[in-house]
């Protein structure tokens, strides 16, 4: 469709250059009437890739209804799996030095803070802003070693979870930021 109107443009710039030269006004006319043509073909195609994603918008939210609900289950499921891997996991002074441990917050997504409610509480109602990183779920505060040389992108905290993104549990930024509000208040 933009190619359509690209064609269009640039054969009304040349009617409309045609037009000066041979001072016919038919020309100019012809020149406007394609630019008029582009330009509801450029609106056209804006209602119609509007409309589109109206639809969309639907179907992904009823797509992600069902999964929310299934999370649930699938947690508890998942529950004595997770407490056999912590059992056979090894502490971390079992492991000798520390140089010979992996550190998992360089390589994968850290794992999530486990929020206090009246901490959540406190974060939900500021403006405070946080930082994402594009593909990965958490949001953390501007100094958390996970980030390091990340591209990051700023956003206020109501709205990081407001878009799904949950808080790092390396910088634990809903602790670390209702703590700061606590103290000034």
């Amino acid at each position: 469709m933009l190619f359509i109107v690209l064609v269009l443009v640039l054969a009304a710039l040349g009617l409309l250059v045609a037009a000066l030269i041979t001072a016919n006004s038919l020309w100019a006319w012809i020149s406007i009437g394609l630019s008029v043509v582009a330009g509801l073909l450029l609106l056209f195609d804006w209602l119609r890739r509007r409309k589109k994603r109206a639809a969309a918008a639907p179907a992904e939210e009823a797509e992600e209804d069902p999964a929310e609900e299934d999370e649930p289950a699938e947690d508890e499921e998942k529950k004595p799996e997770d407490v056999e891997q912590t059992v056979l996991m090894p502490a971390a002074g079992e492991l000798g030095d520390a140089e010979d441990t992996p550190e998992p917050q360089q390589s994968g997504d850290p794992g999530e803070e486990k929020s206090d409610p009246a901490d959540v509480a406190v974060v939900s109602e500021l403006e405070i802003e946080v930082v994402v990183v594009d593909e990965y779920p958490r949001y953390h505060v501007t100094s958390c070693e996970w980030l390091e040389t990340r591209d990051t992108i700023p956003l206020g905290i109501g709205e990081a979870r407001q878009l799904g993104f949950t808080p790092c549990a390396l910088c634990t930024p809903d602790a670390e930021i209702a703590g700061k509000h606590r103290e000034k208040a």
